[in-house]
C-alpha cells in the first residue's frame, strides 16, 4: 500500500500524480508569505517535513509498524490536504494504536486531537459486501489547522497474521508534496534477506546486530515536475521503492499458487452450472465466452485491489453462493467454471492502472501487482471477467500492454499491446431558413470500444441515457435537443450503434456571415482524439497512446437564403503512426456540403515516449487544423 494510502488519502488505490512546487524555507511564516517575493501559485499546498517509518518484520511475515510523521500546510488548499488523515488497517488481523495526534500552530503551541477527533469508518469500496468488511479507515481530524500549521501523527500498527504466510513486501511511491526528510527502516531477522528496487530512494548500508538486520532508505525531494495531461503513472518512470522478502517472480507465483488451491472448485454445483451454461456448444472459445458473460452479469465486483486484504481467494463455492467477489475471486470462480467446461486456464497477476512496468522485485502495491485476471493458453486469450464492460476476447485499457505473471508457470509474460478499435460516424444537418438545423447522428463502435459503449447505455436509465447524449452535443459546442436510440443492448459481442436525432439552435445566422464548423462527428470522434494527443505542447513524460480506425462522413444541407463563400481544402497527412485524409465537396444544385475524414492511428504499443510525440507533433497539428476547419456561409439578404 502506498504511503499516501496509509497516511493521507481515502482513495487508497489511486495511481498518484505529482504537481508543480517550489522549495521554500522551513520556517512556516516564510512559507506562507507570498505577498512580495513569491508567486502564490508557486507555493506547494503542503510539505512532508519529516517521516520516519519503522517496520519490524518477523520470519512468518507478521509485522509491527511505527510511524512518526509531520506535515505542514503552506496554503489554504494545503489545509484541506492535511487536516484529516487516514490510517488503513485490516481489523481481522491488525491492531492499531494512535500514540500522538496534534496540531502544532504557527506559534509552536500544540493542540492535541481529542477522542472526538478520532473515529473508525468502513472502507467504502467494500460496497456492503460482508466478506470484505475487514478494511477500516481510522480517521484523524486535526483541530485548528491553518496555513503555516503542522499536523503531527504517531501511530503503531501490528499485523499478527501476514497477508501471505512467510512473506513481507512494501511499496512506496512519492506523494504530491515536497519531501524534506523521509526515512523507511525495515528490521528483519538476520537470515531473512530483503530485496529492493529503489529508484530515487537512497539505500544506506545494512546494519546487523543482535540477530537482526536493519535496511534503511532515505528520500528527499524538492519540487516535482507538473504531471502532463495524458501521462502514464508517475512510478512507471519516476521515483519508487519496492522491498520484498520474496527473491523473484517465480517464488512469488508459487506463494500465491499454493494457498489458492481450492477443493471446492470441483463442487457439483459449479460443475452443473458450467454444463448448463455451455450445453449448446462444443466450441471451446464459445464456451469460454458464455461462462465469461455469465460471470460479468451475475457476480458483483467488489473493487478492492489485490494485496490490500488477504491474498488468498475465497472458496469458489462461496463466491458462487454470495454472487460477489474481488478480482482474485473472479479468477477463482471463472477458472473453476472453465475447468469444469474442459478449458485449461491459470491465474495471472499484473498491475491494473496507468503503470506499465513492474519493479524488479515482486510484491503488492498500487504501482506493483494489484490485480488478477485469467489466461487460457489453448485459446491464446487473456480475460478479465471483473471488467464488466469489456467483451470477451478483449481487455480493458488498464490491463493492456502490461507485464503479467503467469501463476502456474511462474514466468513473466505480457498482455497484448494492441487490439482492434473502430468508429464509424455519419452526421446529417438540414439547416432551415431561420438558421436552426435538424440533425441525425449515427455512430457504430466496433472492436474493443463497442462493448464499453453498449454497457454504458445498458446500465443507464432512460433519463441518464438522454443526459449522456445531451452532454455529447454540448461538448461539441452546440445547443439543442437530443433523442437517442441504440442497437440491441442484450448483445454481448459485435458492433454497437447509437443514433441521435434532434435540433440545433442558431446553427447559422441568415442575416449575416457564419463560420460553420465543418463537423464530421460530435464529441468523441477524430477531433476529440487529436485534441487528447495534443493536450500538451511539449511532452517530457511517457504518455498513453491508443490507436484505432476512424471513418466519418457528414452532410450539411443549406437553405436557399444561405450561400457558401469558403470551403476547406482537402488534406492528407501521413506519418509513422498516422494516416489521415479529408475531402470536401459542395453541390450547388442540392445545396449540400459533404465532409469526409478518415484516420488510421497505429502505435504498436500503449505507452509512447516524449521522443515519439516530438516526431508526431507536426503531423498531429496538421490533422487538428483540418479537423477543426470551418465553412463560411453568408445570408443572401445581408
Amino acid at each position: 500500500m502506498s504511503r499516501r494510502a496509509v497516511l493521507h488519502r481515502l482513495a487508497v488505490t489511486s495511481c498518484l500524480a505529482v504537481c508543480c512546487a517550489l522549495s521554500f524555507a522551513p520556517e512556516p511564516a516564510h512559507a506562507t508569505d507570498a505577498t512580495n517575493t513569491t508567486n502564490v501559485e508557486d507555493i506547494p499546498p503542503s510539505t512532508l517535513e519529516r517521516d520516519v517509518h519503522l517496520f519490524i518484520v518477523q520470519r512468518d511475515g507478521s509485522v509491527e509498524e511505527h510511524d512518526d510523521s509531520t506535515l505542514r500546510a503552506n496554503t489554504t488548499s494545503g489545509v484541506d490536504d492535511i487536516a484529516q488523515r487516514y490510517v488503513w488497517f485490516n481489523k481481522d488481523i491488525e491492531q492499531i494504536q494512535l500514540l500522538t495526534a496534534e496540531t502544532i500552530g504557527r506559534d509552536g503551541v500544540a493542540h492535541p486531537v481529542g477522542p472526538e477527533g478520532i473515529r473508525d469508518v468502513q472502507e467504502p469500496r467494500s460496497a456492503g459486501a460482508p466478506t470484505f468488511q475487514d478494511g477500516v479507515l481510522r480517521t484523524v481530524i486535526f483541530p485548528g489547522v491553518e496555513p503555516g500549521a503542522r499536523v503531527h501523527l504517531v501511530f503503531s500498527k501490528k499485523r499478527t497474521k501476514p497477508l501471505q504466510a512467510g512473506t513481507f513486501s512494501y511499496f512506496v511511491e512519492p506523494t504530491r508534496e515536497p519531501v524534506e526528510f523521509q526515512q523507511l527502516i525495515f528490521d528483519l531477522p538476520a537470515g531473512l534477506p530483503l530485496h529492493a528496487d529503489a529508484r530515487g530512494y537512497v539505500a544506506l548500508d545494512p546494519v546487523t546486530e543482535n540477530g537482526r538486520t536493519r535496511y534503511t532508505f532515505e528520500y528527499r525531494h524538492g519540487p516535482y515536475a507538473p504531471t502532463e495531461r495524458g501521462a502514464v503513472g508517475y512510478v512507471t518512470w519516476g521515483d519508487r521503492l519496492m522491498v520484498s522478502t520474496t527473491p523473484d517472480y517465480a517464488a512469488f507465483a508459487e506463494r500465491y499458487r499454493s494457498p489458492a488451491v481450492d477443493p471446492s472448485a470441483s463442487d457439483p454445483a459449479i460443475q452443473q452450472l458450467a454444463r448448463a451454461l455451455t450445453a449448446q456448444t462444443d466450441d471451446p472459445r464459445t464456451r469460454a465466452q458464455l461462462l465469461y458473460d455469465w460471470m460479468r452479469f451475475n457476480v458483483r465486483y467488489v473493487a478492492l485491489f489485490l494485496g490490500e486484504t488477504a491474498a488468498v481467494p475465497h472458496r469458489a463455492i462461496d463466491i458462487l453462493r454470495n454472487r460477489y467477489g474481488d478480482c482474485k475471486d473472479y479468477v477463482a470462480l471463472y477458472g473453476a467454471l472453465l475447468t469444469a467446461a474442459g478449458i485449461r486456464n491459470e491465474a495471472v497477476l499484473l498491475n491494473l492502472g496507468s503503470v506499465y512496468t513492474l519493479p524488479s522485485v515482486p510484491g503488492y502495491g498500487p504501482g506493483a501487482i494489484n490485480h488478477a485476471i485469467v489466461w487460457m493458453p489453448d485459446l491464446g486469450l487473456y480475460a478479465d471477467a471483473s471488467a464488466g464492460g469489456t467483451a470477451f476476447g478483449y481487455l480493458p485499457p488498464g490491463a493492456m500492454d502490461r507485464p503479467a505473471l503467469l501463476v502456474d508457470e511462474g514466468v513473466l509474460s505480457r498482455t497484448p499491446a494492441v487490439q482492434p478499435r473502430g468508429r464509424s460516424a455519419r452526421l446529417q444537418f438540414d439547416v432551415g431558413a431561420d438558421g436552426d438545423a435538424a440533425y441525425t447522428y449515427r455512430v457504430e463502435d466496433s472492436g474493443s470500444t463497442a462493448e464499453p459503449e453498449r454497457n454504458t447505455f445498458r446500465r443507464s436509465t432512460r433519463m441518464r441515457a438522454q443526459q449522456i447524449v445531451a452532454d455529447r452535443l454540448r461538448q461539441t459546442g452546440l445547443q439543442g435537443t437530443a433523442e437517442v436510440h441504440t442497437s440491441d443492448l442484450a448483445a454481448t459481442q459485435g458492433p454497437f450503434t447509437t443514433t441521435i436525432d434532434g435540433t440545433v439552435e442558431h446553427f447559422a445566422w441568415p442575416d449575416g456571415t457564419t463560420a460553420l464548423p465543418a463537423l464530421s462527428s460530435l464529441a468523441g470522434g477524430i477531433a476529440t482524439q487529436v485534441l487528447a494527443w495534443l493536450a500538451e505542447p511539449v511532452r517530457t513524460q511517457p504518455f498513453a497512446c491508443i490507436g484505432g480506425d476512424f471513418d466519418e462522413t457528414a452532410q450539411i444541407t443549406l437553405p436557399g437564403n444561405l450561400r457558401v463563400t469558403d470551403v476547406p481544402r482537402d488534406a492528407e497527412v501521413h506519418d509513422a503512426s498516422f494516416d489521415y485524409a479529408s475531402h470536401y465537396v459542395f453541390d450547388p444544385v442540392s445545396r449540400t456540403l459533404q465532409v469526409t475524414r478518415q484516420l488510421h492511428a497505429a502505435f504498436g504499443h500503449q505507452m509512447c515516449s516524449p521522443e515519439e510525440f516530438a516526431v508526431a507533433r507536426n503531423a498531429l497539428i496538421r490533422i487538428e487544423r483540418d479537423a477543426f476547419s470551418q465553412v463560411v456561409v453568408k445570408g443572401t439578404g445581408s
